[in-house]
């Protein structure tokens, strides 16, 4: 029986799995400043974004399920950062909505993109190759 198929070396999970944990390990002080996890990171971006929008919407728009997002919303709202209320006309959804504080946090994280940009050592075409295929990966999660 052959077993190379088991082999680390073979596999495409391992270097995507150790990839994603060496940019988090340097993610964490960039957000440690402006006292964000990355999961409350990438929450805020959206929220930078649209300002509103359901927990559903949210959860779809970064591929985390309402079990995930709930706690992390509650936190984030422990920290003024946002509002969640709940639709009057169907109570199970829920709005989250950036704050005042939550908007000009977004002053202070301006500068976590080019610093990461700088942690990482790919070249601008490399990176936008990365990106597509990466997302062609996650698409798989929607068939």
């Amino acid at each position: 029986m052959n077993y190379d198929s088991l082999k680390l070396e073979n596999q495409l999970c391992f270097p995507l799995y150790a990839a994603s944990r060496e940019i988090l390990r340097k993610y964490t002080p960039l957000l440690k400043k402006i006292d964000l996890t990355y999961t409350q990171y990438i929450v805020m971006m959206v929220l930078w974004e649209k300002n509103e929008l359901t927990v559903g919407e949210l959860g779809k728009k970064l591929y985390l399920d309402t079990g995930t997002l709930s706690p992390l919303l509650k936190a984030m709202e422990g920290k003024e950062l946002l509002t969640r209320s709940r639709s009057q006309t169907d109570e199970r959804v829920v709005t989250v909505k950036i704050t005042e504080k939550g908007k000009n946090l977004r002053n202070e994280a301006v500068c976590v993109p080019e610093q990461m940009g700088k942690c990482i050592n790919l070249t601008q075409d490399e990176a936008k190759v990365l990106y597509r295929i990466l997302y062609k990966i996650i698409a798989i999660q929607d068939e």
